[in-house]
């Protein structure tokens, strides 16, 4: 007698364990089943999931029983045959921690199980295969994050089909703590790279101040350097489920230079190719940087979706760089200018100088500054508090619970464009009010007579700020933060 059963996905009261009733075709011969179908799956509302390893779990004897174990990444779970009760305890943290769920698995039924959410199952038949794919690789420094229960806790008040004093346990499955003694599951790590840059130090500031620290790991172009596909063998990739990558290289000029071009490329483009290839692989979240040098500089606000139309090397690796994390499922690129951190920056520089002419230094009475250059600048403590934003991060989260769509987002400080001329004027004025030393000059004259090269800018630097501000997240002024950050000087 020939039989028929559709696929179809249902959620469950765990957020993001689902069971799948699987497609099964039979006959008087027996049945056959796609017992993982990713594009079928996801297209009925499964999560993407991509498995990297096949586990079965062989089962002599009914009444084996194995669980409670929650472990850092997600199962498909299904039987290939016998049939098992399953039982699953929400053990990350949150309002759901401690919720269960419990349904019975035959050849039919698949059930999605979610990082975090504890797992057991019990035996129903003589012979049964519990089989999972899971889509992470076991390691020493996974297992420190395992999150047990113990099976018989009056707490969750589990109906085992079969009495457990009558089943076969391990002798560490009878002794894992009760739920009110459990350990919640961490959330997956975040990496950060280019950690000692600007913009790295203020996302190191940013995760300490919102208790966060204990979630992140940091690495430089000395520990890791991103353009080398070496370098990728030395990181367990499994531990993350977030990379911000604030790694650049950042000398305009310079990267007009044979020498510089190609450290230019190595950093701006073939660095973050083979990291959206990493993250797209390992189903990990890429942050990137981007810059206003990717377009001509033409228009006087340029928003997320204008064509590239870079002038210089700098401009045209950057460029490249946003075409390939682009590719990565899961990414956000945040497109900045002028920015503004802890460190060598603009800012700093003009003080230095109204420092200077302050000072009588008769070598230096004027300071002449391009104004046909027009933007707004980025600080890098908002560019944090931006990225934070976008992946789910509300004050007190301890892992991301309302992140923004996927995408480009430009992030500079909210306010009127100025000119480079301006914003040192304001500068000068406010250190040592001498804010008349600053003569305005066209780019064109200012770099007339330099010695090396010099890459061409954009005359606009002004980035829109709609998108970022339709997830919530709204810029600080940066003429504001431009007054505090002169005051911590």
């Amino acid at each position: 007698m020939e039989f028929e059963r559709e696929l179809a996905v249902t959620e469950s009261p765990i957020d993001g364990l689902y069971v799948v009733d699987l497609s099964v075709h039979g006959d008087d011969r027996g049945w056959f089943k796609e017992n993982w179908q990713k594009a079928k799956m996801e297209a009925a509302g499964l999560p993407s999931f991509n498995p990297v390893q096949n586990n079965i779990s062989f089962n002599a004897d009914r009444g084996v029983t194995r669980g409670i174990h929650a472990e850092p990444w997600d199962k498909f779970i299904s039987v290939a045959c016998g049939s098992v009760f399953g039982a699953w305890v929400d053990l990350r943290p949150g309002k759901g921690f401690g919720t269960v769920f419990t349904c019975v698995i035959d050849s039919s039924v698949a059930v999605f199980v979610p990082r975090g959410v504890g797992n057991a199952f019990q035996a129903l038949e003589d012979g049964t295969a519990y089989t999972y794919l899971v889509n992470a690789h076991w390691s020493a420094e996974l297992k420190k994050t395992y999150t047990f229960v113990n099976l018989a806790d009056p707490e969750l008040a589990i109906q085992w089909p079969i009495p457990l004093e009558q089943c076969t346990l391990s002798e560490a499955d009878r002794h894992h703590p009760f739920l009110a003694d459990a350990l919640a599951m961490g959330p997956r790590r975040t990496l950060v790279t280019g950690c000692n840059g600007q913009l790295g130090q203020a996302v190191r500031s940013l995760a300490e101040e919102r208790g966060l620290a204990g979630f992140f790991d940091y690495c430089d172009i000395d520990t890791f350097d991103m353009s080398n596909p070496a370098a990728y063998d030395g990181i367990d990739w499994d531990l993350y489920g977030t990379v911000i990558n604030c790694g650049a290289y950042t000398a305009v000029d310079a990267a007009e230079t044979e020498e510089g071009r190609r450290t230019c490329w190595a950093a701006n483009a073939q660095g973050p190719a083979l990291l959206a290839a990493t993250c797209a692989a390992r189903g990990i979240t890429l942050v990137h940087v981007s810059s206003d040098y990717v377009f001509d500089g033409v228009e006087e606000l340029h928003g997320e979706d204008e064509p590239f139309g870079p002038l210089g090397v700098y401009g045209q690796s950057k460029a490249a760089g946003d075409l390939a994390v682009a590719v990565a499922p899961a990414y956000y690129i945040l497109r900045s200018s002028w920015v503004v951190g802890r460190g060598k920056n603009f800012v700093r520089t003009m003080v230095a100088l109204s420092d200077r002419v302050a000072d009588g230094d008769d070598a230096l009475e004027r300071v002449t500054v391009v104004d046909d250059q027009i933007g707004a600048l980025t600080f890098t403590d908002d560019m944090a508090r931006a990225i934070f934003w976008l992946l789910g991060y509300r004050e007190g989260d301890v892992e991301p619970s309302e992140p923004a769509p996927f995408g480009t987002y430009n992030l500079t400080g909210a306010g009127e464009a100025a000119s480079w001329a301006e914003i040192a004027r304001t500068v000068f004025e406010v250190r040592n009010g001498n804010g008349s030393a600053v003569v305005p000059v066209t780019t064109e004259a200012y770099y007339e007579g330099a010695k090396g090269p010099v890459a061409p800018r954009p005359h606009f630097s002004g980035l829109d700020l709609a998108k970022i501000r339709g997830t919530g997240f709204e810029p600080e002024p940066w003429r504001d933060t431009l007054a505090a950050y002169m005051e911590e000087l």
